[in-house]
C-alpha cells in the first residue's frame, strides 16, 4: 500500500569555494573582505600577518555555496607562508589601488608567483579571476583610469570591478559574478579586437585569446 506521507525533498548538500586575495600590502585587501564578510570598514591600517581568512555563505538559485577566503598578506617577507595557499583555488581577486600605480603594475609578477607555486602541473585555466580597482573613493589621488585596468584585465580574460571599501561601491557585486557580465565584458573588447575591424599586427590573435578566456570563464560559472 502506498504511503500517503509525502517525503521531505532533502536540501541540497552547500557548496564550498577557496577564493584568494592577492595584491601588493596596503591595497586595502582585508578592508574588502571585511566588508563583504561582515559588513563593515575598518578604517585603521592593520598589516596582515600570512594569512586572514573570511567566510560567509552565499545563495545561488536552491543551492547554498560556503565562500571561503583566504586574505594573503602582500608583503615580500611573508611569500614562504603564503606560497602553501595557492592550491586548490577556485577563484582569485587581484587587487590594486587606483592611486598607486606600483600596485598596478606588479599585477603581472603575482600572477607569475601563483603560476610558479602551482608548478608544471597546476592549471590556471580552471580558476575565475577577477580584478578588483579598489579605493575608488579617492578620486583625487588616482592615476590608474577604468580603461587602462579594464584593458588589462579583459585582454586576460578577466573580470573587471571597481571598488570602494570604505563605500561599498562595487563589494557585493564583484562577489556575484554573472554570465551575463561575462558576455557583456567580452563584446566590449571583441568590437575592439575583431580582425574585420582592426588592423592592428597581433589584432588576429589578441581576439583568439579573448574568445578563449571568455570560453574558460563561462565553463566555471553556472
Amino acid at each position: 500500500m502506498e504511503s500517503n506521507v509525502q517525503k521531505r525533498k532533502e536540501p541540497a548538500k552547500s557548496l564550498r569555494i577557496k577564493v584568494i586575495s592577492m595584491g601588493n600590502a596596503e591595497v586595502g585587501k582585508s578592508c574588502i573582505i571585511k566588508r563583504y564578510c561582515e559588513k563593515r570598514f575598518v578604517s585603521k591600517y592593520l598589516a596582515t600577518i600570512g594569512i586572514d581568512y573570511g567566510v560567509t555563505k552565499v545563495q545561488v538559485r536552491d543551492r547554498e555555496i560556503k565562500v571561503n577566503i583566504f586574505d594573503m598578506a602582500g608583503h615580500p617577507f611573508f611569500f614562504e607562508v603564503r606560497n602553501e595557499f595557492y592550491k586548490d583555488t577556485q577563484g582569485v581577486i587581484l587587487v590594486y589601488d587606483v592611486g598607486q600605480k606600483d600596485s598596478f603594475d606588479a599585477l603581472d609578477s603575482w600572477l607569475a608567483e601563483m603560476k610558479q607555486e602551482l608548478g608544471p602541473h597546476g592549471n590556471m585555466d580552471n580558476i575565475v579571476f577577477v580584478v578588483c580597482a579598489n579605493k575608488i573613493d579617492c578620486s583625487k589621488h588616482r592615476c590608474i583610469d577604468e580603461s587602462e585596468g579594464r584593458l588589462w584585465a579583459e585582454s586576460r580574460g578577466f573580470l573587471y570591478f571597481e571598488t570602494s571599501a570604505q563605500t561599498g561601491e562595487g563589494i557585493n557585486e564583484m562577489f556575484q559574478v554573472t554570465r551575463e557580465e561575462v558576455n557583456k565584458a567580452y563584446r566590449k573588447l571583441a568590437v575592439l579586437l575583431h580582425p574585420d575591424k582592426c588592423v592592428a599586427p597581433g589584432s588576429e590573435d589578441a581576439f583568439k585569446a579573448v574568445v578563449n578566456a571568455r570560453t574558460a570563464l563561462l565553463k566555471n560559472i553556472k
